[in-house]
C-alpha cells in the first residue's frame, strides 16, 4: 500500500481538547441533550428562586389590594358607626332635655306583632303566585341574560317546575323577613308614637330607625336566602354547588351576602316605606271599597319602583356572590359583573323583571297586608 507524497508532507493536527463535561450533551436514546447532573440541580433551583420571587410579588399584590379594600371598607363603617352615635347622642339630649322618656313598649309590641303577622300572611300568597318570575329575575341578576332568554333557558332545564325551584326556602324566608320588615315598620313608628318629643321626628326620619332594624333582622335569614337564591339560579345543581362551598371554604359562606343583604334590605325598605308613608298619609282618605283598594294598590306599586330602582345594583352583587361556586369578594363580584356587562348590567342587569315583580308584589302586597291586619 503506497501513501502519496502530498499526505507525507501534511502535519498531523493535534488531538482536540476535552470539552467541560459541563458541555457535554448527554442523549436519553432519544437525540434530546440533557445537562448533567450538577447542571441541571442548578437550573432548577434557579427555576425555584424565580418563582418563588413571583409568588411573593403576587401575595404582596395581593396583600395590597386586601389592604386596600379593607381600608375602604373599614372608612365606611367607621362613618356609617359615627353618624348613628351622633344621632342616638343627640336623640338621648332631645329626652333629657324635655324630660320625657316614657314609651308606650306594650303598644308598640302589640302594634309589631299585627303588622308582621299580617304582613307574613300576605307573603305566603305573594311567593306563590310570583315565584317564577323572581326565579328569572334571580338567573338575570348571576348570568345577565335578557328576561325572554332567561325564561327560556330555565323552561328547557326543567319546564314549569324550574321556575320553583327553592320553594321551600322561599316559603320560610319569605314571610319570616316580610314579619321583620313590617313588625319593625309597624312598631318602631308605634313605639316613636308614644312619646311626646319622638312623635314629633318628620316621617323619613322615624322609617330610617324601622329600617335599620329590618336590616339588621335579614342578616340572621342569610343563610336561608342563599339556599333559595342558589336553587333559583342553578337550579338542582345549587345544593350540590353549595355544598361543595361549604366544605371547601366552611360554614361562614352561608352567610355569603349579608351585609350586602343589610345594605340592599335597607337601600330597599327605606325607600319603600318611607314612600308608602309618605303617600298613605298625604292621599286623600278612601271611603268606599273601591277606593280603598286602589289607593293600596296604587301607594304598593309606587312604593316598589321607587325601591328597585334604588336597590337594584346591591342585590345584582349580592345574588352574583351567594351563588357563585368559588370564594369572591364584594369588588371582585362587582367587577365581575362590570367586565361582563358594563356598568349598565350593575344597576340594571334584570331591573325590568325586577320592576315587574316587585311592583306586582308591592301592589298585591299592600291590599293583602291592610287586609289582613284589619281582620
Amino acid at each position: 500500500m503506497t501513501v502519496s507524497a502530498d499526505a507525507e508532507r501534511q502535519p498531523l493536527l493535534p488531538p482536540p481538547t476535552p470539552p467541560d463535561a459541563k458541555l457535554v450533551p448527554v442523549t436519553d436514546g432519544v437525540g434530546q441533550p440533557q445537562l448533567d447532573s450538577q447542571a441541571a440541580q442548578d437550573l432548577l433551583n434557579r427555576r425555584a428562586a424565580d418563582h418563588d420571587h413571583d409568588e411573593e410579588d403576587e401575595v404582596e399584590a395581593l396583600d395590597e389590594e386586601t389592604l386596600k379594600r379593607r381600608r375602604r371598607l373599614f372608612i365606611i363603617q367607621a362613618f356609617v358607626v359615627l353618624a348613628g352615635l351622633l344621632g342616638v347622642v343627640w336623640l338621648i339630649k332631645r329626652l333629657i332635655e324635655t324630660g320625657d322618656t316614657e314609651f308606650d313598649l306594650k303598644g308598640a309590641l302589640q302594634k309589631a306583632l299585627g303588622g308582621g303577622l299580617s304582613g307574613a300572611a300576605a307573603m305566603v300568597l305573594q311567593v306563590l303566585i310570583f315565584m317564577p318570575l323572581r326565579t328569572i329575575m334571580n338567573y338575570q341578576y348571576r348570568f345577565g341574560t335578557s328576561t325572554t332568554t332567561a325564561t327560556q333557558t330555565l323552561w328547557a332545564q326543567g319546564g314549569f317546575s324550574r321556575y320553583y325551584q327553592g320553594l321551600s326556602p322561599a316559603l320560610l324566608q319569605g314571610p319570616i323577613s316580610r314579619f321583620g320588615d313590617t313588625a319593625a315598620n309597624a312598631g318602631i313608628l308605634a313605639l316613636l308614637a308614644s312619646n311626646p318629643v319622638l312623635r314629633t321626628l318628620p316621617t323619613w326620619i322615624q322609617t330610617i330607625f324601622a329600617s335599620l332594624c329590618a336590616a339588621s333582622f335579614r342578616m340572621l335569614l342569610t343563610p336561608i336566602d342563599t339556599l333559595k337564591t342558589t336553587l333559583q339560579a342553578q337550579g338542582r345543581e345549587g345544593l350540590g354547588i353549595l355544598k361543595e362551598r361549604v366544605r371547601k371554604y366552611g360554614v361562614g359562606t352561608l352567610w355569603y351576602g349579608a351585609f350586602a343583604t343589610a345594605a340592599a334590605t335597607f337601600v330597599g325598605h327605606y325607600p319603600w316605606f318611607s314612600t308608602y308613608n309618605y303617600l298613605d298619609a298625604n292621599l286623600p282618605t278612601p271611603t268606599t271599597t273601591l277606593e280603598k283598594l286602589s289607593r293600596r294598590a296604587f301607594i304598593g306599586f309606587t312604593a316598589s319602583v321607587v325601591s328597585d330602582t334604588i336597590s337594584n345594583s346591591l342585590r345584582v352583587v349580592k345574588t352574583y356572590r351567594q351563588v357563585n361556586d368559588k370564594k369572591i369578594g364584594y369588588t371582585a363580584a362587582a367587577r365581575a359583573v362590570v367586565r361582563t356587562d358594563g356598568w349598565r348590567g350593575l344597576f340594571a342587569r334584570g331591573l325590568k323583571t325586577r320592576i315587574l315583580a316587585n311592583g306586582l308584589q308591592g301592589l298585591t302586597f299592600s291590599v293583602l297586608w291592610r287586609w289582613f291586619w284589619d281582620m
